[in-house]
């Protein structure tokens, strides 16, 4: 007979092994994505646009377009001026 705590641990250990080997996994992507931003920095660019410029194209367009619309009417109200390039 089957132990039923015996079987539930094992599934535990399974999903608690499997979550620390995906942490390791995503603390080396993380540490790889910091070197090319440090690349990138190291290379003239500058890093908090970059950052900017990767959160812009995660939008999709409508999104987008709704994010620049508002950006842009805040920016009149305050007599900013801000104009945004049309793509």
């Amino acid at each position: 007979m089957t132990d039923p705590a015996g079987v539930a641990a094992d599934q535990l250990k399974s999903f608690v092994e499997r979550i620390e080997r995906l942490e390791e996994e995503k603390q080396t992507i993380a540490d790889d994505i910091k070197d090319v931003y440090a690349e990138a920095k190291g290379n003239g660019f500058d890093v908090k646009i970059l950052r900017q410029v990767i959160r812009i194209r995660k939008q999709d367009k409508s999104e987008r377009e709704e994010m620049e619309a508002m950006l842009d009417l805040y920016m009149q109200a305050l007599g900013m001026g801000y104009g945004r390039v049309e793509s």
